[in-house]
């Protein structure tokens, strides 16, 4: 058979195994995803504390299943988790604080507002999107380069974006460059310098009391 055996031209090798795939092929096809179950964490572990405080703040279990758009036996069950530790207190919800988190929460609630009021045309809009779907994280390298997208915005859009975003991010900036000051030895600390839920929280709740803030709401 050997001189009749006529072969596809094209068929040689088509169907050979390809190369191992490189462990840098391999991290680029992981990264997305990676990305993605780390922020669905970061996410559970934020609503789950949410809906501590939430009920230490009297909250009945069907209006917090409501607005988590979980279920009542689920927040039935977080909220007898959380009782049997000590109970959540209260936390500080006045805008003017010091600790670094909660600064991070009113420049990413400025940057918002920004983006929203340009039609997504702000320089900081990629910034802001990637926080929210946690492909970036507040590291200051990352807090440091929103800022400086925030002040190009506010200059390029001056003639557009009220007196309100640039008062507030004056304020924000000025807090940053002088961090709030440690609790002294003999244990006495301001409410900002032994803030009272995680960090993840604190810039959430900052965030969106700047927001409203900026919006006129009290």
């Amino acid at each position: 058979m050997g001189g009749n055996d006529i072969r596809d031209p094209n068929e040689g090798g088509a169907h050979q195994p390809s190369q191992t795939l490189t462990e840098e092929q391999a991290a680029r096809i992981l990264a997305g995803m990676n990305e993605v179950i780390r922020a669905g964490e970061e996410m559970r572990k934020l609503r789950t504390e949410m809906i501590r405080m939430f009920a230490g703040l009297g909250w009945t279990q069907d209006k917090i299943a409501q607005l988590t758009e979980m279920s009542q036996p689920a927040v039935s069950k977080q909220v007898t988790k959380s009782r049997r530790g000590d109970p959540p207190p209260l936390m500080d919800l006045s805008l003017d604080q010091r600790d670094v988190p909660w600064l991070e929460g009113r420049l990413w609630g400025l940057a918002e507002e920004i983006s929203e009021a340009c039609h997504d045309a702000a320089r900081c809009t990629r910034y802001v999107n990637a926080l929210a779907r946690g492909r970036k994280r507040f590291t200051p390298q990352n807090v440091d380069e929103l800022r400086r997208l925030v002040e190009e915005d506010l200059r390029l859009h001056r003639s557009f974006l009220s007196g309100s975003f640039r008062d507030a991010y004056d304020q924000i900036s000025r807090a940053l460059d002088v961090p709030a000051k440690a609790p002294s030895a003999a244990g006495a600390a301001t409410p900002s310098a032994s803030p009272t839920a995680s960090p993840s929280a604190r810039r959430t709740f900052a965030c969106r009391i700047q927001r409203d803030r900026l919006r006129g709401d009290s």
